[in-house]
């Protein structure tokens, strides 16, 4: 019996990783084709680089703590451009990392 994949709490916490830092080039692609200059300013502007297993700010010194385009709105964390979000946040199913409060729900259901 397949497990259902439960359904997002909107706690942020898959957030709290910086997922701009997968985006694909086919995000990149899109988001040029759809003139969102917005978004990528934004990317462009953090000057991100990795260094060993994170990524830091070449500017600070400092690794980012969320998504840039993360926001709270009544304490639920919502994304500012879930509709052209990357490809990795597309395929990113709740339950389905430790980083999400549900890890466990989904492990004990498909047992």
């Amino acid at each position: 019996m397949p497990v259902k994949t439960p359904s997002c709490l909107q706690c942020g916490k898959c957030c709290f990783v910086d997922l701009t830092a997968y985006a694909q080039q086919s995000d990149y692609d899109r988001w040029k084709a759809q003139d969102r200059q917005d978004i990528l300013n934004v990317i462009e502007h953090r000057h991100l680089v990795w260094s060993g297993d994170r990524l830091i700010s070449a500017e600070t010194g400092n690794a980012p703590r969320e998504c840039p385009f993360l926001f709270s709105d009544e304490g639920k964390w919502k994304c500012s451009i879930y509709e052209t979000r990357p490809q990795v946040c597309r395929e990113y199913e709740p339950g389905s990392s430790e980083l999400c409060p549900q890890f466990n729900i989904k492990r004990r259901r498909g047992k």
